[in-house]
């Protein structure tokens, strides 16, 4: 998949009306590392009203760029295509949760 491919399929994901949680992360950060599981327990909390995906910055710079991720992990909520949130830092899954449901 090429750059083009990957920014085109990361806008249509953030396009819709349906709120993404995207975490901007890096394999080799630690505090990264403990969202995954926190991360999971979401997925299975908000099930198909919300998408939770992550990004890797060494693999895609364009949307790091594209949303000045200066920190790892950074977390944004994207609704109709606009960050309707963002935060650094490790949070947990309530938290997170508690942040997407309002833009169900």
């Amino acid at each position: 998949m090429t750059d083009t491919q990957r920014a085109t399929t990361f806008k249509d994901l953030i396009a819709g009306s349906k709120p993404v949680l995207v975490d901007f992360s890096a394999e080799w950060c630690g505090p990264c590392r403990v969202m995954g599981p926190i991360l999971e327990d979401l997925k299975r909390r908000v099930g198909e009203q919300a998408t939770v995906i992550k990004i890797d910055v060494d693999r895609n710079p364009a949307a790091a760029q594209a949303y000045q991720v200066q920190g790892v992990p950074t977390l944004i909520v994207f609704k109709n295509g606009q960050p309707v949130w963002r935060r650094s830092g490790v949070m947990s899954a309530e938290q997170l949760q508690q942040v997407i449901t309002p833009h169900f």
